[in-house]
């Protein structure tokens, strides 16, 4: 309530208040008078945009209320006896303040909190400063810890001016680190504030490589260019000694070694990574040699939601389960020998039914939502579920994509333990050998994993692999990508316990069948979002889809009007390269999938009358590539989605219409994407020509995706007009087209965003002149038959301007050589993908450096010169902790062949490519030396391991 203190002569003054704020001293200087006997109808809105204002004020009230004007009426000073005094402050905050001490209630925000401190500090109103204090409390108290209150740069100068603030503010960041972090002013935190949080043992983050990429960040922001250099010429490098680098992921590690004050760091992390990956055993001594056990620690705190470890090879049981211990465990010896003794129990294969849980007394993390342990091959997941349910109560979403180990018929386990995940993603690698793409030649026996039941290990009750109580799953998203060992059982399993499942995600399950899918889909009737790509989906699948149609077969059908139908309500579709679905069950399907927004069609039995039946209006994503469409039926689609923003259509020979090809027209098809459409992603091949790429150009101003294929033709001048039409393209992916070094240079120079570059099987040639520009984005680069004169400095050239590639493929750069392995290794040290074809003499010494791109994942080496040792492939496994999948040819092996490995020895391996040749004898004769031969592709053995088997396999195909 406002005050109504009587303001009678003596007992009133009258406050001068003048703006300090001198953008507003030439305003409006009108002389107004308030008072403040009528404090509660001040309007602030107007009042504060005045520079000049006279209020009369109650004296005894600012007296009692302000230490300041305590002192400045009541005391010696001059104003003490007048009737008048000046005050030059904020107009805003100034009225705020005296409404308050009139008492009116205040309305504390974001914007305001700081000029109110300031003025209750300066004027000394102590009860302001504690409502002040309790707000600031309230906000950045655990109840409100998310979603920030206060901006940073507000955070930052109370930090600067509130002394008696510092514990509680840096407390507050340190909690909300990767908030802090993402703030655009993050680069203008002072550093001692920016270590202090650090060092808070609240320090918040999904990851330790979050911590370390945000320090990084802001130290390339505060240092100068020449300090970066050096590892010790900024005493502010200090701070990088608090990241645990024996956390780091390692493909960030060994990407960082290039980073010039951080790669002394980086190098010791990769070391330490490699050596954690590579212990058979768990004694803490002997992992930290002596050193510092906080370096094993995860920051895991009351405020974690999210857990990140992926990319970690260092990442096992015992060392996850030390962290979900108390501190004080670290000293248990006891506890310690119990570790060792489960790690060796776990690297047996031994059942974890027969293992006792209950000697591990584990912390519990309530806000815990998220865990990612993606890429963690030596982390037993079967197991380490019994802890996530134990500590992470309030699991929802569990990331665990390439861990061979996990077997799915374990999955029902993982539901039971963990009751309200909702998000489960288990994807593993796509097996090469899809029945429909490949022709095998021959195949073996598979050779099955043994699991241990040794009577001398530690038993406790036997656990069914599935035993299906009342209790349901709220399971809603399920990702299965690539398991070739989930079986129809398994299906039926899922759909048993699953049944909110909305989401489902099979692709390149190949162990499945058509009746298995469709009993899944015939039971989760609130599926809306189905990937089978690459599956035996068919005949049956479409019955469940359109459960009401009782009869399909080549007699054109009426579309059923029923709403209620799965099909009617499919959000997304994916299905491509399932050959068991005829052209009448394909149309009858599209018919139906009205409310569809992605679907996938690619290398169906897709015609133009299917896609006219099609009648659906929110679609955004079409693949429709490696069909027999027309133009005029893909624009039918386009012409009632102008929501779409994905078209992807490579491989489409009908898309090429010769009268207009002939004619320099293009086909409707793009003035209708042009008319209608923005489009974000679109992959086209036949017809596609430069008069193609003018029409679209209204639809791809915004697009971050341009894949041309076979059939296109756009030229250099297209090529050139890319970067102009569409300026924030990432992916560019060109085939068959007429490339130069002036192209690829504007390509360089003008996409400022481009993240991927494919260029693959083009015409011309390009030479080290193309990368004469700094690419820094730069991830992915392709260069496939179109840089045949490559030399090693060139090569070297390349590794200075594209720094930060994380995949490379080379095919045909036949000048290479053994040393071409240094420069890769040094300058491309976080590579997770390097493909090497045709490449000269690469590896006509061996493979030596390449060995230290350890965080390598995917490696081809074929046709590089032969002297690839024996040995090779078990040795890359056993140096390079990620690695999952390696292709290599007979061609290259010194001795003529390559020792496989077995399960033990395979360590991350799941996929193995062995091609080998046929020496053909050349068609223009032979030579003084003797008749020259060429060697031509005879057959390829693969070699892929689930979690329960190996698979070998012999196809025609070179893989």
């Amino acid at each position: 309530m406002a005050s109504d203190v009587d303001t009678a002569d003596g007992e009133t003054v009258i406050l001068n208040c003048i703006d300090s704020n001198e953008s507003r001293l030439d305003g409006d200087r009108e002389e107004i008078v308030i008072s403040t006997a009528e404090v509660s109808r001040w309007d602030l809105t107007l009042l504060g945009h005045r520079s000049i204002i006279k209020i009369k004020a109650n004296r005894q009230r600012l007296i009692r209320q302000s230490s300041y004007f305590h002192g400045l009426l009541s005391g010696s000073f001059s104003e003490s006896c007048c009737d008048s005094i000046s005050i030059h402050w904020d107009m805003e905050s100034l009225l705020s303040m005296l409404q308050f001490i009139f008492g009116c209630s205040l309305d504390l925000t974001s914007e305001n909190f700081l000029p109110l401190y300031e003025a209750a500090l300066f004027f000394g109103v102590d009860k302001l400063l504690l409502v002040c204090r309790s707000w600031l409390d309230y906000v950045t108290s655990e109840v409100r810890i998310w979603p920030p209150e206060l901006c940073l740069e507000d955070l930052v100068h109370i930090w600067d001016y509130a002394i008696d603030f510092i514990p509680q503010l840096t407390g507050y960041l340190a909690s909300n680190f990767i908030w802090m972090a993402s703030c655009d002013s993050f680069h203008n935190v002072p550093f001692e504030l920016l270590l202090s949080c650090v060092k808070q043992p609240c320090l918040t983050v999904d990851s330790e490589k979050h911590l370390c990429d945000a320090i990084l960040l802001w130290l390339a922001a505060n240092t100068d260019p020449s300090d970066r250099l050096s590892s010790t010429g900024d005493a502010r490098l200090e701070i990088l000694t608090e990241i645990r680098t024996s956390l780091l992921s390692l493909p960030f590690a060994a990407g960082k070694r290039r980073c010039p004050f951080f790669s002394k760091f980086a190098e010791r992390s990769v070391v330490a990574i490699c050596s954690l990956a590579a212990s058979r055993s768990f004694i803490l001594a002997d992992i930290l040699g002596g050193g510092d056990c906080n370096q094993l620690r995860i920051r895991l705190t009351e405020y974690t939601k999210i857990l990140d470890l992926s990319g970690c090879p260092q990442i096992n049981l015992p060392l996850l389960l030390l962290n979900m211990l108390p501190c004080s465990y670290y000293l248990d010896k006891l506890l310690m020998k119990k570790l060792n003794q489960l790690s060796l129990k776990l690297e047996r294969h031994t059942d974890i039914s027969r293992i006792s849980w209950e000697t591990f007394p584990v912390l519990t993390f309530e806000a815990v939502q998220v865990v990612d342990v993606s890429n963690c091959p030596m982390l037993h997941l079967e197991a380490a579920i019994e802890f996530f349910s134990k500590s992470f109560p309030s699991l929802t979403t569990l990331k665990a994509a390439y861990i061979l180990t996990f077997r799915t018929m374990k999955l029902y386990q993982l539901l039971q333990r963990c009751p309200l995940l909702s998000d489960i993603d288990l994807t593993v690698d796509s097996t090469p050998v899809i029945p429909a793409k490949v022709s095998v030649i021959s195949s073996f026996p598979a050779v099955m994993l043994q699991i241990s039941t040794s009577p001398n290990d530690e038993t406790c009750p036997d656990v069914p692999a599935f035993h299906f109580s009342r209790q349901l799953s709220n399971i809603t998203k399920l990702i299965l990508e690539g398991r070739t060992d989930i079986y129809d059982s398994d299906l039926q399993n899922i759909a048993e316990c699953c049944p909110s499942l909305c989401c489902i995600n099979l692709n390149a399950c190949t162990s499945i069948t058509d009746s298995g899918i469709s009993i899944l889909v015939l039971k989760c009737v609130e599926l809306h979002s189905i990937f089978a790509c690459d599956t035996s989906f068919g005949y049956n699948c479409v019955l469940s889809l359109c459960r009401n149609i009782s009869r399909l077969d080549a007699v054109a059908m009426k579309m059923a009007d029923d709403t209620n139908s799965l099909a009617y309500k499919l959000q997304i579709l994916h299905i491509g390269g399932c050959k068991g679905i005829n052209e009448t069950s394909l149309l009858e399907l599209i018919s139906q999938t009205q409310s569809i927004r992605s679907l996938c069609l690619r290398e169906t039995q897709l015609v133009n009358n299917s896609l006219y039946k099609f009648s659906g209006s929110s679609l955004e994503m079409l693949d429709v590539s490696d069909t027999k469409v027309s133009c005029g039926a893909v624009s039918h689609v386009v012409r009632g989605n102008p929501l779409l923003k994905c078209l992807i259509a490579r491989g489409c020979r009908h898309l090429l219409q010769e009268e207009n090809y002939i004619l320099g027209k293009s086909p409707e098809l793009y003035y209708e994407l042009g008319k209608s459409c923005n489009l974000e992603e679109i992959s086209l091949g036949w017809g596609f020509s430069f008069f193609s790429l003018e029409a679209l150009r209204p639809a791809i101003k915004m697009l971050r995706t341009f894949i041309v294929g076979l059939g296109g033709s756009l030229g250099e001048d297209g090529l050139k007009l890319v970067p102009t039409f569409c300026p924030w393209l990432e992916t560019l992916i060109l085939y068959f087209q007429v490339v130069s070094d002036s192209v690829v240079r504007n390509i360089l120079e003008t996409l400022k965003n481009l993240q991927v570059l494919a260029l693959c099987y083009c015409f011309g040639e390009i030479s080290s002149l193309s990368f004469q520009s700094s690419a820094p984005r730069l991830r992915k680069l392709k260069l496939e038959r179109v840089s045949t004169q490559m030399t090693n400095d060139d090569l070297l050239i390349l590794s200075r301007n594209c720094m930060n590639l994380t995949e490379l493929s080379l095919v045909g750069c036949k000048c290479l050589n053994s040393e071409s392995q240094d420069t890769i290794s040094n300058g491309w040290p976080g590579l997770i993908s390097l493909h090497l074809e045709d490449c000269g003499e690469i590896t006509a010494q061996g493979v030596t450096s390449l060995m230290n791109c350890q965080a390598l994942e995917d490696l081809l080496l074929r046709h590089n010169g032969l002297g690839i040792d024996r040995n090779f492939i078990i040795r890359a496994a056993s140096r390079m902790p990620l690695l999952r999948k390696v292709a290599v040819d007979v061609c290259d092996a010194k001795d003529g062949d390559f020792d496989l490995p077995d399960f033990p020895n395979r360590n991350f391996l799941c996929i193995l490519k062995i091609a080998r040749c046929n020496l053909k004898r050349r068609s223009f004769g032979s030579t003084k030396s003797g008749t020259c031969t060429t060697p031509v592709h005879a057959e390829t053995l693969i070699l892929t391991w689930d979690s329960r088997k190996l698979s070998r396999t012999v196809v025609k195909e070179r893989l």
